[in-house]
């Protein structure tokens, strides 16, 4: 059953992430990181970044593979998945920018007419993740269609990291990134699959507000289904959920996942 921690606000479910990589990296200091970009990790980062400089901990050795990118952008535009990952997690974070790979690196932008290239972008994504171990934490959103990275529903939950379509409400969702302007928003990108998302050793799906209330019900309580691709963490043995009040307003459950999370031995940790 996926954990679920119902939270006041995003500060708090940050705080809980970053507890638990630094002591991973800790323990493991050439850990594996999964990383995301969008709103709803940023919190989290920064609550990671604090420990990381109080602690003095030592991310030298951390690696990290970033779920998705768009195709089309090049490398060095601020809405590349490259440079968002490097703005908001590599900096704050003091990671080795060497030790840290988006999809769409090795295309550096090449258009989508480009099918060689871009073809075999993802069997070699998959390949160097499991190279290097595996993830070890991996961090996910969720849009409000229930998509994880850029698993649009109807995506196999199987999947690896292949090219896929964007769908209409996710490039309306994004615009917000690209100056309001659905236009500018890219209509393809590559993406780690359901199948590449489920081989972490450890999920961490956060997500904030009434407008994620839907698809969170349908990941948690729904069934599980490819037109609700978050709903495959209910097939992973290791997946936690961290959402606040707005977010669990449409569980049927909510009291019994905050008494399980309160009477939760601290020795397990999340």
């Amino acid at each position: 059953m996926t954990e679920v921690i119902i939270v006041k606000n995003e500060d708090e479910a940050g705080a809980i992430y970053g507890r638990c990589v630094a002591d991973l990296i800790k323990a493991k200091p050439d850990a594996v990181l999964g990383l995301a970009t969008g709103s709803s990790p940023l919190a989290a980062y920064k609550a990671l970044a604090k420990i990381v400089k109080d602690e003095s901990i030592d991310v030298s050795q951390v690696r990290g593979f970033a779920l998705d990118e768009y195709l089309g952008l090049p490398l060095t535009h601020p809405e590349s998945y490259h440079s968002t990952i490097h703005r908001t997690v590599v900096e704050p974070l003091g990671l080795d920018p060497a030790k840290v790979h988006v999809p769409g690196d090795v295309l550096e932008g090449a258009p989508l007419e480009d099918g060689d290239k871009i073809a075999a972008a993802g069997p070699a994504y998959d390949a160097a993740i499991e190279a290097a171990g595996g993830i070890d934490v991996q961090i996910l959103g969720i849009g409000t269609d229930g998509h994880i990275g850029f698993n649009e529903p109807g995506s196999s939950l199987a999947s690896g990291t292949r090219v896929k379509t964007l769908a209409e409400q996710t490039r309306v969702d994004n615009a917000r990134f690209f100056d309001d302007d659905i236009n500018q928003v890219p209509t393809h990108c590559i993406t780690q699959g359901i199948g590449t998302v489920l081989k972490a050793r450890h999920l961490v799906l956060l997500a904030f507000g009434s407008g994620k209330a839907e698809a969170i019900e349908e990941t948690i309580e729904g069934g599980v289904s490819a037109f609700c691709p978050a709903s495959a963490l209910q097939l992973h043995p290791h997946a936690t959920v961290i959402i606040d009040e707005d977010a669990a307003s449409r569980l049927r459950h909510k009291d019994y996942y905050r008494y399980a999370f309160e009477h939760k031995p601290a020795w397990q940790g999340i």
